[in-house]
Order: C-alpha cells, then sequence, then structure tokens
C-alpha cells in the first residue's frame, strides 16, 4: 500500500492521522466556512490531516422528498470558497460520470458513493481527473472485493485511491463493521474509517435514515486502533437541524475531544509491530 499524496501531506504508511470532515450536505457558504474553520483549527492543533467534506448533491436520499442540496455550480463555489479562505483540501461525491471532470476544476478528492463503487465508468471518469478518488466500499461489498474498485482507478493510470469502511448490510436494518477489513483492504490502498455513516440505519425513520450517534466515537476508536489511515465523519453545529444525516452528524464541539483521543491511538498503533 503505497501512500496517498493530497495537497500539503500524506495519507498511508505511517504518516499522521487525516481526517475528513464536514456537514453531509452543503446547507450554505457561511455554515461550511464556520464549520471548517472550526475543524482546521482543532485538527492543527492536534496535528491531524484535515480534508474537508460536504456534497452539492444527495442524490440517493430515501425519499424523493429529502433535501438534496445546492446542486453542482452553487455547491463547487461554496467549495471553491472553503478551500482559498481555509487553506485546506476539499472534497465532495459526484453520481455521475460527466460530474467527475467539473468537480475535479475545484476539489481535490473526488468521492464514488458507495452504492456506486462498482460503477466502472465513474471509476474511470474519476480517475482520469488525475485527482485522488475516495471508494467508499459498498455496504454489499467484502474487503477482498474492493480491490477491484481500486484496480478500475489504477487501470486509468491514477495511483491515488482511497477506500472507506462505512459498514457492511446486517440483515436489512442494521449495519456492522469488520474491522479486520482495514487491514484487507490496506493491501490495496489506505483505508479511512466512517464513523458517522456506519451509525446508520437505512431508511429508518420511513422517510429518511435513522442512526445511533451515541456510537461514533466507539467506532472511530475501533476503526484507528485497528489501523486505519484516516477517519472520516460528516460534523455539525447543530446537528439536530442538520439537512442530511441528522441522525448521525457528529457535534462539532465535540470533535477536538474525539479527535484527541484517536490522534494517541493512532500514534500507539503506527508505533508498535502487532500488525
Amino acid at each position: 500500500m503505497a501512500a496517498v499524496d493530497i495537497g500539503p501531506f500524506r495519507v498511508g504508511q505511517g504518516q499522521p492521522l487525516a481526517l475528513i470532515a464536514g456537514p453531509c450536505v452543503i446547507e450554505s457558504t457561511d455554515h461550511c466556512l464556520k464549520v471548517a474553520e472550526t475543524a482546521a483549527r482543532v485538527c492543527g492543533k492536534l496535528g491531524i490531516s484535515f480534508i474537508f467534506k460536504s456534497s452539492f448533491d444527495k442524490a440517493n436520499r430515501t425519499s424523493g422528498q429529502g433535501f438534496r442540496g445546492p446542486g453542482i455550480e452553487s455547491g463547487l463555489r461554496t467549495l471553491g470558497e472553503v478551500k482559498a479562505k481555509v487553506g485546506v483540501p476539499v472534497l465532495t461525491d459526484i453520481h455521475l460520470p460527466a460530474q467527475a471532470a467539473v468537480a475535479a476544476e475545484v476539489c481535490d478528492l473526488l468521492q464514488i458513493p458507495a452504492f456506486l463503487c462498482r460503477q466502472t465508468d465513474i471509476l474511470i471518469a474519476a480517475a482520469e481527473t488525475g485527482r485522488v478518488v475516495n471508494i467508499k466500499k459498498g455496504q454489499f461489498m467484502s474487503p477482498e472485493q474492493m480491490g477491484q474498485a481500486a484496480a478500475k482507478v489504477r487501470s486509468a493510470g491514477n495511483e491515488r485511491v482511497l477506500l472507506t469502511d462505512r459498514g457492511t448490510f446486517f440483515g436489512y436494518g442494521a449495519l456492522v463493521n469488520d474491522f479486520t477489513g482495514v487491514s484487507v483492504m490496506q493491501a490495496f490502498a489506505p483505508v479511512v474509517i466512517d464513523a458517522t455513516h456506519s451509525c446508520q440505519i437505512p431508511g429508518g425513520l420511513g422517510h429518511q435514515s435513522g442512526g445511533r450517534r451515541e456510537f461514533v466515537p466507539i467506532l472511530a476508536r475501533a476503526g484507528i486502533a485497528a489501523g486505519a489511515d484516516a477517519l472520516f465523519i460528516e460534523i455539525h453545529d447543530r446537528p439536530a437541524e442538520a439537512k442530511s444525516d441528522s441522525a448521525t452528524v457528529f457535534p462539532l464541539d465535540r470533535l477536538e475531544a474525539l479527535l484527541a483521543m484517536c490522534a494517541r491511538i493512532h500514534e500507539v498503533v503506527a508505533g508498535g509491530s502487532l500488525r
């Protein structure tokens, strides 16, 4: 597994812990700037590499009435402002191959949603931009099968791949994490543990996904203890009012305490020999 260069830092191969974080969906430019500035300040204090994440479109909402976001044009303007004013790399997800080149004009990383992780055309389109491609592991995929998703990106000449575990379906209404999968997927690319989506109950509220926010710290700590190279957490200053994933977004005012613990765990794991 080779480390991946992202802006001024690297992810993987004993590098410092990295964080991908932000509101699930772009609610406004001011809101994104507020969240990004706070997270960047916390990460700077703790020596954690920070990537801001937010979506311009949530194309796979449970209900067709759910808030999807501002759209690609407005959303990319917001992400561009965050990148310029906060000075951090930015990530967003894409849902169609045609969106890849447009999003890559602003974003340092392009994310492939879990439900699309086997779709060759979108993986190749993202790879051809030369941007880092973060592939979310499908809830229906084994860790071993993600090697093929990474190989599709590399087949287009792009070696800059991350793989993110966001849980695996356990029956119809629950997700579980197999932490041995971290080591399995690290044979293919640096691995990110998504501690907030892993706590979801897909469609659990009927018209939207539910979840158990209280388990986010447990999964974050466990994923880093298992050797994950980076942490993915959706954060919000007012979780109950979040326009997407309000059941699982993590409170911004609790981020520093969680990251401080995860950074210590990462340091211990990186310095150990039992891997």
